[in-house]
């Protein structure tokens, strides 16, 4: 194959030098701040999501949370690859290998085409699927068409959060927020005009979310055809040699599990919830829907600190790197304290607007997320060190980190509660607490070791350049 053919647009380079000699509170806020309204926008649209469904009935509103998990599940593998392939193209780009960038964009795309054939393959065994899942009887009734949608829907995601990943890394972070406007109000309007208006069901709802991101897919097929630029697709640099797609693969295998195995605890948590009823079920979605609105400027701020953290680090400039993940930190910690705040002000109105004049279900919706909003503060920590562990390449420690948040302080405590308290539907709420504070001192423990030893690898890296540029000048 030819080498230096890909090339990088005047704006690809205007932005690659910001990245790494820019002031890095700037850098950090600039690349984050498209993707932190993206992630509240997408918040938002769930949170209406959910609003509609309670109008369909409370039942729909407990299945939609409860397949929501096991979607989330199936789709870690794509997140997942996208997020951490995304992360070594950013590193290429840190480094200025330009055809390196090419192949692992082109063969990213090419993976994701291969998931999605997988996944429809799916379809035919739903009711098995939610069966092995122990989801309630009555919901796999409710549900089963509306999860074969969301499999269909699943696919064209899987294309759009390659797409997203790739405009990321090369720092087009207002154009996907602008796109996932479009999305989103576009998802919203058709599921008003499908539950309001013409009166539909939950699978009208997955209806609306497959025509909304097939813009969205559009949009990206026609972005994608840039031949000669680094950031497009070309099926000549598409190649499953292990020595390309190998440390693709490898950074994100942590990131699937991690995704597949926290969803998967979440699955577990609502399946265990369901002994103090399905409502109790319902009021937990809510309660996690309402807690996105902390988490979602935090995962924003998270996605773009990590590109960045990733582009410096493959510089070489591990200093800056440092410099970005305290700057996210601070932000994050702002935002969760934010969110708490307003959450605890207007939690009244707030839990009125998911409960239909339910009273029953408004109430369980407060004792809930009064708890879970405790952990707003803590999880900007733990935001904020799982930036810094993805954009260095550390994604098995992330792994740790976000299982012992689910298998360790989340699952066994909720059992504990169940078996040797009289607590009541309470006792998840309490559960989601701990949980978030607890994985942030595992997150502070992480973040003391990684960082000395980083800075000693980068540092003693440093340092043997700059011997062999001496020794070089020495035999002039």
């Amino acid at each position: 194959m030819e080498e230096n053919n890909a090339q990088l647009s005047a704006k690809d380079q205007k932005f690659r030098d910001f990245t790494l000699n820019g002031n890095m509170w700037k850098v950090v806020w600039q690349v984050a701040l498209p993707l932190c309204v993206y992630q509240c926008l997408g918040q938002v649209f769930g949170v209406l999501d959910t609003m509609m469904a309670s109008h369909i009935s409370s039942n729909t509103v407990s299945a939609v949370a409860y397949l929501a998990q096991i979607n989330s599940i199936i789709s870690a593998v794509g997140g997942g690859l996208a997020v951490g392939a995304s992360l070594k193209v950013s590193e290429a780009y840190g480094e200025g290998k330009y055809d390196l960038v090419k192949k692992r964009v082109s063969t990213l795309y090419a993976m994701c085409g291969v998931l999605s054939a997988v996944i429809l393959l799916l379809i035919p065994f739903t009711k098995q699927i939610l069966a092995f899942a122990k989801t309630p009887v009555e919901l796999i009734a409710e549900g089963n068409t509306y999860f074969q949608l969301q499999l269909l829907a699943m696919v064209i995601i899987f294309f759009n959060n390659v797409f997203i990943a790739i405009e990321r890394a090369r720092g087009e972070t207002k154009l996907i927020m602008k796109m996932n406007i479009i999305v989103i109000l576009t998802k919203t309007f058709l599921t008003a005009l499908f539950v309001y208006v013409l009166k539909g069901s939950i699978v009208t709802m997955s209806l609306a979310t497959i025509i909304s991101q097939s813009t969205l897919m559009v949009i990206g097929l026609v972005k994608m055809k840039r031949e000669k630029n680094a950031f497009g697709f070309s099926l000549r640099f598409v190649s499953f040699k292990k020595r390309l797609s190998g440390p693709m693969i490898v950074q994100s295998i942590p990131l699937i599990v991690e995704r597949a195995l926290f969803s998967m605890g979440k699955l577990m948590v609502n399946s265990m919830s369901t002994l103090y009823g399905v409502l109790t079920v319902g009021a937990l979605g809510v309660s996690n829907n309402l807690g996105g609105f902390a988490s979602a400027p935090q995962n924003g701020l998270q996605e773009g600190a990590a590109s960045v953290i990733s582009q410096n680090a493959g510089a070489g400039r591990f200093d800056r790197a440092l410099q970005a993940f305290w700057s996210v930190l601070v932000y994050n910690l702002i935002a969760g304290a934010a969110a708490y705040a307003i959450s605890m002000v207007f939690l009244q109105q707030i839990s009125s607007m998911f409960s239909e004049n339910d009273l029953e279900f408004q109430r369980l919706i407060m004792k809930i997320f009064r708890f879970e909003a405790m952990g707003f503060v803590p999880l900007g920590i733990n935001s904020a060190v799982m930036s810094l562990l993805y954009g260095l390449g550390k994604t098995k420690i992330s792994l740790l980190i976000s299982m012992s948040r689910v298998f360790v302080f989340r699952v066994p405590f909720l059992w504990f509660l169940q078996n040797f308290t009289n607590l009541g539907s309470e006792s998840v709420g309490i559960v989601m607490m701990v949980s978030n504070i607890s994985v942030a001192f595992v997150a502070i423990l992480a973040a003391a070791i990684v960082i000395p030893a980083a800075k000693k690898k980068y540092m003693g890296e440093h340092e043997k350049k700059s011997k062999r540029f001496h020794n070089f000048l020495s035999k002039i």
